[in-house]
């Protein structure tokens, strides 16, 4: 006899699945610095490209797709219009946070979410923590801490960079948020297809008016984008969307600080970007964090 769906032993693979796929996009999306710091355009343009690229293989995957529920409603309501455009400053704000600071200060300041989050889910949704939870919250946000801080510097630049990772953080938290949201209802595809779609067309007026450089040079140029479209957006968007829908807001958002562990072990073997002692223990926080954060959600 097969297990009904909602039993909890089926419950309970949902959450493995969804687990493996949020882990799996915060490795995903962990490239994005490193593609922007290679691409040939600006930070603006990068995150247009980003998206862009993105949305032809997205509306191939949404028309593919069979319709949920809520994905007979209108494509352009209020909380699809808000996803796009809170990702959108997302992408703004943190493309140019990189150029300021490192990747791992600039991946780790983003991805303060968190905390935005988890006061969210509380006040929209009602969504309780527990002592345990938080608990696991403030270490895996120590050891993310730990990571970055030997790069922490003072010099102005460095401090706008980090500044503006911050406001990304921000943008980050009410994009989960608007997600966690929409997945009650409609379907992984259709989010990322309209959402995506919005968050070009708002990155488009700005990318052209701030004189930055459009188009790559090369071929070589265009595959980062190329990269940075189908590696980052379609499918470690996609991915964490998809978790979205059976892990809580707040666990969500904690389980992605692996991103900046992720993005310093990448930078160190792409970009040369050094890794010491302190990193590799901050990595090790952060993942004791996230275990710990699982038991109490």
């Amino acid at each position: 006899m097969s297990v009904p769906a909602s039993t909890p032993r089926a419950a309970g693979t949902a959450q493995t699945i969804a687990l493996a796929a949020l882990l799996l996009g915060a490795c995903s999306i962990a490239f994005a610095p490193i593609f922007v710091r290679l691409s040939e355009t600006g930070p603006t343009a990068s995150a247009f490209w980003r998206t862009a690229l993105a949305v032809p293989f997205l509306w191939a995957w949404a028309i593919a797709t069979p319709r949920a529920e809520g994905d007979r409603a209108n494509p352009l309501a209020t909380p699809m219009l808000l996803a796009g455009l809170f990702f959108a400053g997302d992408l703004a704000v943190w493309h140019y946070s990189i150029l300021f600071t490192s990747v791992a200060n600039s991946t780790l300041l983003a991805n303060l979410a968190p905390i935005f989050v988890t006061v969210g889910a509380w006040l929209l949704f009602g969504q309780r923590v527990t002592r345990t939870f938080l608990t696991g919250m403030a270490i895996a946000m120590a050891g993310a801490f730990v990571l970055v801080g030997p790069s922490f510097g003072l010099g102005e630049r460095q401090l706008l960079g980090d500044a503006l990772g911050v406001v990304t953080a921000m943008f980050y938290g009410a994009y989960m948020l608007t997600v966690k949201h929409l997945r009650e209802a409609r379907s992984t595809a259709r989010i990322m297809a309209v959402s995506t779609t919005v968050c070009a067309v708002a990155l488009l007026p700005l990318a052209l008016v701030s004189g930055e450089t459009m188009l790559p040079a090369t071929g070589a140029g265009w595959l980062t984008l190329l990269g940075l479209a189908l590696v980052c957006q379609t499918a470690g968007q996609s991915l964490i969307a998809y978790a979205m829908a059976h892990l809580p807001a707040s666990f969500s958002s904690v389980s992605l600080l692996l991103q900046p562990a992720m993005a310093t072990l990448y930078a160190w073997a792409i970009l040369g970007e050094r890794a010491g002692v302190a990193q590799l223990a901050g990595g090790a926080v952060i993942l004791a964090g996230i275990w710990l954060a699982r038991k109490g959600s």
